[in-house]
């Protein structure tokens, strides 16, 4: 729709066709953007007769676009980290478009500036792969959530299988480069977790509906992530409560249920499609804990003991030599040699702490 309002900025009466032709889309679908500028003031008239079509009530120009330094960094940075982030349910094209749209309306001296700092700035953390959902959809199941209305979904499963439901939602997530919606799901009967960018063909349904008290869409994700099925199960008993353990396991791979037979004690479940990498987890736990299964995980946690006992144990007579400074150690000058100490200039300095 910007897009159409840029074109007929530009001046002149436009066929339908020919709109149609430059943004890529039908002509039923140039009506509906017209219809919508419409509807928000902008005054767009249709012109008869041979030469007619649609053009811009002569004279009519939109607002100049007035941001402060600070919103105008702001927007910019969010399109850029949005989109890195996986999370924009556009085109790439679409979100350099709206940013390249944005530095054209700013003034020069604070479009060189921002430039500048998107041309020099770099990131620790790379691109997500992406599976964007339709803005239109997005949208949608977006204010069905904010007006607590049932939407009609066709829904595809991971397995391909699709099908046509109600779902109440309660709320949308995003998490690692996907949005997904979290709601009551008229098909099971259960809240479930649908990803967005399988969801096709939304209506809003009639009706109203109330989420459960204390409900977090979030920790509902977490949590059916977590217990979605794998090849592996790790179970787990921990010593403390579930809100002490929860946050030693990396989001989304671990559910924390207490016991009830057993006050003091949690049990983890891990699911895993590979379980490599479950011993070095094992290793943050700063809490008494205890493996239950599965068997071959043990093999797996007994090699990374001896690799660390291994690599503390090297070197055992260079090894137990404190460092000269550390505490308990004489830091007087060996007998014999003189001058002066080494400064933090003289290329003797401390190494860096270790990463966190």
């Amino acid at each position: 729709m910007l897009a159409l309002l840029e074109i007929l900025q530009a001046g002149g009466t436009r066929t339908v066709a020919d709109l149609a032709g430059r943004l890529g889309v039908d002509e039923r679908t140039v009506r509906r953007y017209v219809a919508h500028l419409v509807d928000l003031d902008v005054p767009v008239e249709s012109v008869r007769g041979r030469y007619g079509g649609i053009r811009l009530v002569p004279g009519y120009r939109m607002p100049p676009l007035m941001l402060t330094d600070d919103e105008a960094l702001a927007v910019l940075l969010g399109l850029v980290s949005g989109r890195r982030a996986g999370l924009v349910s556009t085109s790439v094209a679409a979100a350099e478009s709206a940013a390249a749209k944005l530095r054209r309306v700013l003034p020069q001296a604070l479009g060189r500036r921002l430039d500048a700092l998107l041309q020099t700035a770099d990131f620790t953390v790379g691109p997500r792969p992406s599976a964007a959902p339709e803005t239109a959809v997005l949208l949608l199941v977006a204010e069905a959530a904010r007006d607590r209305r049932p939407v009609d979904i066709d829904y595809t499963d991971s397995t391909g299988r699709r099908s046509r439901r109600t779902v109440h939602p309660y709320g949308i997530v995003a998490h690692s480069g996907r949005w997904y919606l979290t709601g009551a799901d008229s098909a099971s009967g259960q809240v479930r977790t649908f990803r967005i960018d399988r969801i096709a063909a939304p209506q809003p349904s009639t009706g109203t509906f109330d989420v459960p008290a204390g409900f977090d869409p979030t920790d509902a994700l977490l949590s059916a992530i977590a217990a979605a099925p794998h090849r592996h199960v790790v179970s787990l008993r921990v010593e403390g409560t579930a809100e002490q353990v929860r946050p030693l396991f990396p989001p989304g791979t671990a559910t924390v249920e207490e016991e009830a037979d057993d006050p003091g004690w949690v049990r983890v479940l891990i699911r895993a499609e590979r379980l490599d990498w479950v011993p070095a987890v094992l290793a943050g736990i700063d809490r008494p804990f205890r493996v239950e299964g599965p068997q071959a995980l043990r093999p797996l946690v007994r090699a990374l003991v001896e690799r660390l006992t291994a690599a503390v144990e090297a070197d055992t007579g260079r090894g137990d030599q404190a460092p000269p400074g550390s505490p308990g150690v004489s830091s007087t000058r060996p007998r014999g040699r003189r001058g002066r100490q080494p400064s933090a200039g003289s290329g003797h300095e401390s190494p860096p702490p270790p990463p966190r």
